[in-house]
């Protein structure tokens, strides 16, 4: 069985002042027997050096560069091996060239998966971690002082830690010198649909193996994991907290086989993901720097490059040289004229906090702002169509037309975010909640369809889940039919239109999650999140929608694009994508409150249901 690779990335700077931790995922392509290959590489550097994040940057970009001259290889132990030499060789070059720079250095891990196989190449003490059926099992050495003294616990030698040496002393590690102990997976170990493999750096440490299944099993994606991890991390609070970096990679069945012959750009290797500052730099001056001066310099790029991110591969040749680069430029960029920031949305009048299902929601209409010449004025109601079959359809209300910026301000919580753009939407009709059991079982039973098992949940007043993108679609189908009206799947312009509500935050109600406010794991919420709430539960938005953030994740009618790069500004439907996966938005019960973002975007197989998704349904005018 072939298999494919959904792949989330994050990180986070915890107690420490500046980022030491460098990464890169890169999606290979096809190799030459048809297998889809990926990369991911992540350094620590040592934070007892000004100049770790340099050493971290460098070691990724000469791996990533010697790696992909050797790509497809038979022989993946040795390519991996020797990018690693490569990369420490760099180091050593770097450190000759200025000796002020001699000290620094970092770990490193590198996981490279062809199909269901899984090789790996690790110095130090980051983590690589296959989760499989509950269980998190380590997969690469740790090369710590801690862990030598377990290993020889184990092997029958206990022996007392020697005074001076701590247990996470690096007894391996990436300097210039020659490294101690390299682990590199000489065959690999097999993984399956269903495996869950997270890329982490030292500092993932703050968290147990229990917490993390616990945090990766309530985590129906690979970047709700990511963003469920890292904010555990955080949440802690630990003094001291080291940089924590994750990649986790979600294995899922491949329906579809590419073809590494079909076109030329089917094995080309797609563009890397990156946190890396690979730059090409030239030949360092030969007049000697100062010890201090150079210090200096790499803090204050280090500070700089926060936030600054290229996408141009390449050697880093000469370390110091690029820091040098970076600061000469942000200077130069901060000596522009700075634009005035964007102003702050009104405040939203407060709309009514009880609602019945049977009974008409009392809304208050905000119009987002900037308003295109508004359909009407009038306070929108809800109703419901009659259907033919006897009884009604689901609630609806009709929301306005506008303008509003679709996406993130940054791609540095998911690249597929950005750019942000303007889209134009006109009037059109809403469901008021999701679509409950009660009002998908009368589609289901008109057409001999199996009833969603609902787990003992109340059918009037609960949504429907573990509906497939097939399902939902062909319940508006029936809508269309059933009322004479064209029902539909909303376009993922829509979505994020009427969930935003006239707001420019993250969430409708503000900037931060803040608690009480919606249904999910860490929304700090009186009610279960062990289960999805009652629809209406929590307050609507200012359009008068419930539960656009929270409770189930919705099915939107787009393909999948890795970005927003020509995405269509009207509002439309987006097809020509990955028409496999289809978009869901709004985040669930057992997501963590970063996935309700208005921006945040997940996908899904769209023939299959889950636990964690249902419907919204529109109507056109």
């Amino acid at each position: 069985m072939s298999v494919e690779f959904e792949i989330a990335s994050e990180q986070i700077d915890g107690a420490r002042d500046y980022q030491e931790d460098a990464y890169m995922v890169n999606q290979l392509g096809v190799a030459e027997n048809g297998n889809l290959c990926s990369l991911v590489i992540m350094a620590d550097g040592m934070g007892g050096h000004a100049a770790g994040n340099v050493a971290s940057n460098m070691v990724v970009a000469t791996f990533n560069k010697t790696f992909q001259s050797r790509f497809p290889t038979k022989d993946v132990a040795d390519a991996l091996t020797d990018s690693l030499n490569r990369s420490n060789e760099q180091i050593r070059a770097s450190v000759k060239e200025t000796p002020a720079l001699r000290g620094m250095g970092c770990t490193m891990v590198s996981a490279y998966l062809e199909d269901d196989n899984l090789f790996w190449v690790s110095v130090g003490d980051s983590h690589l971690y296959l989760l499989r059926d509950r269980e998190l099992i380590k997969q690469n050495a740790d090369h710590s002082y801690g862990a030598y003294l377990d290993m020889m616990k184990e092997q029958g030698m206990e022996m007392e830690a020697q005074e001076g040496m701590s247990r996470n002393m690096l007894m391996s590690a990436m300097t210039g010198e020659e490294i101690s102990s390299i682990d590199v997976s000489e065959t690999p170990v097999k993984v399956r649909p269903g495996d869950r493999v997270i890329v982490a750096s030292d500092g993932l440490d703050t968290l147990g193996a229990g917490a993390i299944i616990q945090y990766s099993s309530w985590s129906a994606t690979a970047k709700e994991c990511v963003y469920a991890l890292l904010k555990a991390v955080e949440d802690a609070n630990k003094i001291n907290q080291d940089n924590t970096t994750l990649i986790v990679i979600d294995i899922k069945e491949r329906s579809v086989q590419p073809s590494a012959e079909a076109t030329p750009e089917a094995s080309a290797p797609a563009a890397p993901a990156q946190r890396v500052a690979d730059i090409e730099t030239p030949e360092l001056p030969k007049e000697p720097r100062s010890l201090k001066g150079l210090i200096w310099l790499v803090i204050i790029g280090l500070l700089a490059a926060v936030g600054y991110f290229v996408w141009q591969q390449g050697l880093v040749q000469k370390a110091t040289d690029a820091v040098v680069n970076v600061v000469e430029e942000q200077v130069s960029e901060m000596t522009k004229a700075n634009p005035e920031p964007e102003p702050e949305p009104e405040p939203v009048a407060e709309p009514s906090t009880e609602s019945e299902m049977g009974s008409e929601p009392e809304v208050v209409k905000t119009e987002p702002e900037p308003v295109v010449e508004p359909v009407f004025t009038d306070k929108p109601d809800p109703f419901r169509d009659r259907l033919k079959s006897g009884g009604n359809g689901p609630t609806m209300i009709r929301v306005p037309a506008g303008s509003f910026r679709m996406g993130a301000a940054s791609g540095v919580l998911a690249a597929d975010e950005v750019p942000r753009h303007g889209v134009t939407i006109k009037s059109f009709m809403v469901s008021v909640y999701e679509i409950t059991y009660a009002d998908y079982d009368k589609f289901a039973r008109a057409n001999n369809r199996k009833l969603p098992d609902s787990t003992g949940l109340d059918r009037k007043m609960h949504p429907v889940a573990d509906v497939s993108w097939d399902d939902a679609l062909a319940y508006t189908k029936w809508l269309s039919k059933e009322t004479g009206k064209n029902y539909r799947l909303l376009s993922e312009a829509e979505w994020e239109y009427v969930a935003r509500a006239g707001s420019r935050t993250s969430f409708w109600w503000g900037a931060t999650a803040g608690s009480s406010n919606a249904h999910c794991f860490d929304c700090k919420s009186d009610f279960n999140t062990s289960k999805p709430a009652k629809v209406g539960t929590y307050k609507p938005n200012a359009f008068g929608l419930y539960d656009t953030a929270g409770n189930l994740y919705e099915w939107v009618h787009d393909c999948y694009h890795r970005n927003y790069d020509g995405a269509p500004d009207d509002g439309s439907v987006w097809e020509g994508g990955d028409c496999e996966n289809r978009i869901v938005r709004g985040g669930a019960f057992r997501s963590p409150a970063s996935s309700m973002r208005a921006e945040n975007r997940e996908k899904f197989k769209s023939g299959r249901g889950q636990y964690n998704v249902g419907i919204r349904v529109a109507r056109d005018l």
